[in-house]
């Protein structure tokens, strides 16, 4: 359709990546206004954990809608907030032993972020926020500013601050216990870094790379936190709502946030809706001091509910996201140890996984060539360099099979293709020969 190339922004970026014009989808599956079908591992960038146009979530929807249920209504009460509030205050808050307030802001993660972060700055009175290296927070200014891609961070216009970096897990080798760093800095009154309000993290850094903490990591995380008074933020915007096998992705390392922050997959149906959780305490807002006109979907407390009701009223669900989550790593690392040669890598934790290649010009054609064979897959990381698993939580094993299928076969026609380029062409040495 022209009228893409007349008027939309080059702003566009997943279209870029697969041109073709959408107008159907279900379950796992895409298809384009030719008919064609595609698998989707991209999944929304993870915020169809339930998969497209899921038919429970959906009818829950439409039976709402047929009623003239409340489409807007600001941070009124309304029969739809009070039920969802109530669902997941029983059936994932309380199983959990979590004692959180709920606060719906605007309805995308970077304005839980925000929220987030404008609480911590005022409950502790400092404005220094600690994140870290890869971390992905958002891109409107306040959680721009503990993101640390360069190429968003560059789109900002303005100079970013009231955040220093730390080395996440990994960053400085596996030998490398970067929380004892922290720890240093922070005890340190000299060391230059201000003792922050908070410390933002991902326990799996999605934009980031899938880059996956150890859990001794995170409770050490935890540890330094409590030493020096600051508030720990999770930001599961991506890696929560199942993604990891549980709902929330820091239940089995055994932490205790002060603030969480959801967003992407909580809604259910693909629907924008965001919160934040925090301990009671911490609650100190006065009446609308942050606050946003599209504070509170309706449309998608009902179908946040649905999807909780129907998922995870029992473990049965979790416990088919980590024997999916198994499989996935299970082929990855063949998939490494086939074709890796030293070059290729495997990377992060439940059904939120992915493969490091050499660099982003690799990853690049393997996700080219599995979109040709069907497969909509995406790539992460500074560089763009790792091809990255999202697919729907609910798909089916044979199509989860089928999916991973595609990307061998990508990996292996991309590893082949490179076999006959000559050694000494330029192409080559910067490409094949650029280390992990």
């Amino acid at each position: 359709m022209k009228i893409f190339d007349e008027i939309e922004s080059e702003v566009q970026s997943y279209a870029r990546s697969f041109p073709r014009v959408f107008n159907k989808a279900q379950g796992e599956f895409l298809y384009d206004e030719d008919g064609n079908q595609y698998l989707d591992f991209l999944a929304g960038a993870g915020t169809l954990n339930y998969g497209h146009n899921n038919p429970i979530i959906k009818q829950a929807l439409l039976d709402y809608i047929a009623e003239d249920g409340i489409t807007h209504g600001l941070d009124l009460h309304t029969k739809a907030k009070g039920k969802f509030l109530e669902t997941f205050n029983e059936k994932i808050l309380k199983p959990r032993n979590l004692n959180y307030v709920v606060q719906f802001t605007g309805p995308t993660g970077t304005n839980a972020v925000e929220a987030a972060l404008k609480l911590a700055r005022n409950v502790k009175g400092r404005e220094n926020i600690i994140s870290f290296t890869n971390g992905f927070h958002g891109v409107s200014l306040g959680a721009l500013a503990t993101t640390g891609n360069s190429h968003h961070r560059g789109a900002a216009g303005v100079s970013l601050g009231g955040s220093s970096r730390m080395p996440y897990d990994g960053y400085l080798g596996d030998d490398v216990d970067t929380t004892a760093y922290l720890d240093k800095v922070l005890s340190d009154s000299s060391s230059g870094i201000d003792k922050p309000a908070a410390v933002l993290v991902e326990t799996v850094q999605g934009e980031g790379g899938i880059n996956a903490a150890s859990f001794e990591w995170l409770r050490n995380l935890q540890s330094v936190c409590r030493k020096h008074d600051v508030l720990l933020i999770v930001d599961d915007i991506q890696a929560g709502c199942g993604r990891t096998g549980t709902y929330f992705s820091f239940e089995e390392v055994g932490i205790e946030p002060d603030i969480v922050t959801l967003s992407k997959s909580l809604g259910g149906y693909g629907l924008p809706f965001a919160v934040v959780l925090m301990k009671p305490e911490l609650d100190q807002w006065k009446p609308g001091e942050h606050n946003g006109t599209f504070r509170g979907n309706n449309f998608a407390f009902v179908t946040a509910k649905a999807a909780i009701d129907y998922y995870w009223s029992n473990d049965q669900f979790a416990k088919e996201v980590k024997e999916k989550g198994d499989y996935i790593a299970k082929r990855v690392d063949a998939m490494v140890e086939a074709y890796g040669e030293g070059h290729f890598s495997a990377r992060g934790r439940g059904m939120f996984r992915g493969i490091n290649c050499v660099n982003g010009e690799i990853a690049s054609q393997i996700t080219r060539a599995a979109f040709k064979k069907g497969l909509i897959i995406e790539t992460s990381g500074a560089d763009d360099q790792v091809v990255k698993f999202l697919c729907p939580l609910i798909i089916s094993q044979e199509n989860l099979e089928r999916g991973i299928n595609i990307v061998e076969e990508a990996i292996k026609e991309v590893c082949d293709a490179q076999k006959d380029i000559p050694e000494d062409n330029d192409y080559f040495d910067n490409v094949i020969k650029v280390a992990v």
